[in-house]
């Protein structure tokens, strides 16, 4: 009801389209098309005849509704924008290209095309005013007036058409001469440019021959004008005094100043016409203007397995892209692998800048312990000193045995007995014998406390100097642990390296991203409600229309494969350089990894070193006094055995 009593404004032109969308989502669904189960009769009225026209067809009401909008748009045009005359445009375009013209004889091709082309040219005639009121160049206006012209030029085509002429009777003769008159009004205005255009290029001739063919061509639209307005009357007026003007003073500059020669206007080039307005496109299903679809809860089966199609599509789509990433992937992992590049510890520099944690907990363990080395050489002397008395003492002990075993000798010699063998030792007293026999048990296990006592030693000498140096100043412990000597060229190759993987990895992330914008927007995409409304002829091509989204996405990836060849490339010419910085490199990280380990060891080592010196200490104070008691006994056992020898001399 609002449709078809619609008020004479844009509020109406909304209704309208809102109206169209919705039968357009009904007759979707429902088969109210001609010879349709749901088919109803739907009657309008003739604008031309007065004729009442029906048709048990949706799309005759659709039709219809279409025709008034345009209609509609073109009322409001005459009183307001050049935007209004393009929306008739579009709406009678849109009748002419998607509907029967049988149904009645006002929307036969013909008439549509005469529609069309009447809204076109009244639109181009508002950019025409305006492209003058804003002063535009010559040329620019000379082909918006000849495309004006183009344009009525159609529609006088449209009229001269005998069954158009039977349908209007009398409007078409009227309408004609209108339209012809304006044919040559704007061809006059289309030559009077290009005449100024040709005075501002100071081609006098030219610009005499176009006056010349404008001040003919209006003296025409003013034969035509009889019987118009008197506003169009007194336009022709004006108009004829600007161009009689403009030609006059032209004529009179070429014949007493200039004399060049005026040539014929069909040697000269046509004006070509610039088509600067269109017809706007109607969009039946744009919720903008339709509104929400109020049938939106019936889905036919058919949109069903329509979707589940579409569905097919899309995942055929990711599968042809996902083959290629794929394929591309692997190619790029066994190049990395074969590689062993790592960008995180690809120069390792930082490193060497810093002590470990490991060392600076080592470090911070001294600083609070700092009689460490002290207590270490302190205790290492006190196992020296200790050692040397238990040396000491067992040397004398020896020393005594020696002189008595050669006093003995002496003494058997002057007894005049056979010497014992050379080299066997007389026997000894039993006093003697004992304190021999411990002698040599203490001599052999101070022979194996010595060798343990010397590694021991040589231990404390490793390590003492890496203590001290833990124990010292930070500086001193980070000159201490080696670092890399680059040249200038060995950082550009290292830069070099770094900036490539850097591009790699930025290749990888990109190609993820958009693997994952994909994925998402094939998740997303749910088109059953265009399919709904689309004819099922139409739905290959809505198809096509729809997997052109992924279009773009899909530009992206293609360049994102298309790259890594060269990114690849790049990368095998900066490692061939990398070659002799990464060995020297790593002969540089060897030796610091090893001084650090050795740093670290020695820091553990500390703790055993007292402990084994302390048992040093323990087991030779020991031996100390058993060898002091040892010496004792020998010297009193020597003294006896002297003795002895004395009594045996004296008698």
């Amino acid at each position: 009801q609002s449709a078809v009593n619609v008020p004479r404004d844009f509020e109406g032109c909304s209704t309208l389209r809102k109206y169209f969308g919705q039968l357009h989502y009904l007759q979707s669904r429902i088969p109210m098309g001609a010879e349709q189960e749901a088919a109803v009769p739907i009657a309008w009225t003739e604008i031309f005849s007065g004729k009442t026209v029906t048709h048990e067809d949706i799309k005759y009401e659709q039709a219809c509704i279409l025709y008034n909008l345009g209609a509609l748009h073109s009322m409001l045009g005459a009183m307001d924008k050049r935007v209004s005359e393009e929306c008739a445009a579009g709406a009678f375009t849109y009748l002419r290209d998607h509907f029967p013209h049988s149904y009645s004889v006002d929307m036969s091709h013909q008439i549509l095309n005469l529609n069309i082309n009447l809204m076109l040219g009244q639109a181009q005639e508002c950019l025409l005013e305006k492209s003058m009121l804003d002063n535009r160049k010559s040329f620019l206006v000379a082909r918006i007036s000849a495309q004006v012209v183009d344009y009525y030029k159609e529609a006088c085509r449209a009229l001269e058409n005998s069954e158009t002429a039977s349908l209007l009777g009398k409007i078409q003769k009227d309408w004609k001469k209108l339209v012809q008159m304006k044919i040559y009004y704007f061809a006059a205005v289309a030559h009077l440019h290009m005449g100024k255009q040709a005075e501002e290029q100071q081609k006098f001739g030219e610009r005499v021959i176009y006056f010349q063919s404008a001040l003919d061509k209006l003296n025409e639209a003013i034969k035509l004008a009889k019987g118009q307005p008197e506003t169009v009357q007194e336009a022709l007026r004006f108009t004829m005094d600007v161009i009689g003007g403009k030609y006059n003073s032209a004529k009179k500059d070429n014949d007493f100043i200039y004399h060049e020669a005026v040539p014929a206007l069909d040697t000269l080039q046509s004006v070509k016409g610039a088509p600067l307005v269109k017809a706007l496109p109607v969009n039946p299903t744009d919720p903008a203007v339709t509104g929400p679809d109020i049938f939106a809860k019936l889905v036919p089966m058919a949109a069903h397995e329509a979707s589940s199609l579409y569905s097919e599509e899309k995942a055929k789509l990711l599968r042809d892209v996902m083959a290629k990433i794929e394929a591309k992937n692997e190619v790029l992992d066994q190049f990395m692998d074969s590689m062993q590049l790592d960008p995180e510890t690809v120069d390792n520099l930082d490193m060497y800048s810093h002590i470990p944690p490991i060392l600076m907990e080592k470090c911070a363990a001294l600083s609070v312990r700092p009689d460490t080395v002290k207590n270490l050489v302190q205790s290492m002397q006190v196992l020296s000193g200790v050692f040397t008395d238990v040396e000491a003492s067992l040397k004398e002990i020896r020393d005594l045995l020696e002189e008595d075993e050669a006093q003995e000798r002496k003494l058997q010699e002057l007894l005049g007995k056979v010497p014992p063998p050379q080299g066997s030792p007389p026997p000894p007293s039993p006093g003697l014998a004992e304190v021999s026999k411990e002698c040599s048990k203490y001599m052999e296990v101070h022979e194996k406390a010595s060798f343990t006592n010397t590694e021991l030693h040589k231990a404390m000498n490793l390590h003492i100097g890496n203590l001290r140096l833990l124990s010292g100043p930070l500086e001193q412990v980070r000159a201490a642990l080696p670092s890399p000597t680059l040249t200038e060229d060995d950082k550009q190759v290292l830069q070099n390296l770094k900036r490539i993987l850097g591009k790699v990895q930025e290749m990888r992330d990109q190609r993820m991203s958009l693997e994952q914008q994909l994925r998402e927007m094939i998740q997303k995409d749910d088109i059953t409600t265009s399919l709904v409304t689309t004819d099922r002829s139409e739905m290959k091509k809505l198809f096509e229309e729809q997997l052109k989204k992924y279009d773009q996405i899909k530009v992206y990836l293609e360049q994102n494969l298309a790259a890594q060849e060269n990114v690849l490339k790049a990368l095998t010419d900066a490692n061939v350089k990398y070659a002799a910085v990464r060995k020297a490199l790593a002969e540089v990280e060897h030796k610091w990894n090893t001084t650090v380990q050795t740093l670290v060891a020695s820091y553990e080592a500390y703790e055993d070193l007292m402990k084994k010196s302390q048992e040093g200490k323990d087991f030779y104070t020991d031996l100390e006094g058993k060898a002091a008691r040892l010496l004792e006994k020998a010297r009193a056992a020597c003294q006896a055995a002297e003795a002895n020898r004395q009594q045996i001399l004296e008698k």
